[in-house]
């Protein structure tokens, strides 16, 4: 492993991660970078839980899909099991052995053609996020240098991840606002109320028609009032 060259690898990736404009953006990079930098890496990806769902995201290969689905239905493995924070990393040699850990995953891994995999828990001080997983198609592809590697790249992308998502949070929240404000405004406008007055129209018919006020917010928007 040429350590000056990752050295130089990551920070050319760190400045690539802060300079994506979405988190979707910025979890292809994480993945994409993961194959391009750490040695033996052939597919990468993303398990995250959304509830007890397990969901893949910026898969660079269809088998990190198929190996998600499969850690789904059989609620074991080592993405799995590392986004449940059971152990931060886990490398796997050669799933084309009989394994004490995770043996009917193993088995079916092995005909998914996995040879090899690293799962790494993606987490800052305050959140868990999923797990990085990497994937080797031959056996005994990833070294402890490549493990080493996929650690400081995880740590990484992590931070990148969750400061990405923070941002998609707050420009989310600030379109809401921005709507809220828009549709208050008509409110006002049309029925000759005050501002107060715009707001409790709005929190009551939300409540009344159970649907949530940002969608309340963008109707009134869209249709430029609102029915009696």
């Amino acid at each position: 492993m040429d350590w000056e060259r990752f050295a130089e690898q990551m920070a050319r990736m760190a400045r690539d991660l802060l300079a994506q404009d979405s988190v979707d953006a910025t979890l292809e990079r994480i993945t994409a970078r993961a194959v391009e930098i750490v040695e033996g890496c052939e597919a990468a990806g993303i398990l995250v839980f959304c509830g007890k769902r397990v969901e893949t995201l910026a898969p660079t290969d269809g088998l990190v899909v198929r190996s998600d689905q499969l850690q789904e239905r059989l609620a074991e493995g080592p993405g799995f099991d590392a986004a449940l924070r059971s152990q931060p990393v886990y490398r796997i040699q050669d799933f084309t052995e009989p394994r004490e850990g995770w043996p009917e995953f193993a088995r079916q891994a092995r005909a998914l053609g996995v040879g090899s995999m690293m799962s790494f828990l993606l987490y800052t001080r305050e959140e868990e996020l999923g797990s990085l997983n990497l994937y080797s198609r031959r056996p005994a592809a990833f070294t402890k240098g490549s493990e080493t590697a996929g650690w400081l790249l995880a740590s990484h992308a992590a931070v990148a991840f969750s400061s990405a998502r923070t941002a998609d949070q707050l420009q989310h929240a600030l379109a809401t606002r921005h709507s809220i404000g828009e549709a208050m405004g008509i409110l006002m406008e049309r029925r000759k109320i005050s501002e107060d007055d715009a707001f409790t129209v709005l929190r009551r018919v939300s409540q009344d028609r159970n649907i949530k006020l940002r969608d309340i917010a963008r109707q009134i928007c869209e249709s430029g009032g609102l029915d009696d």
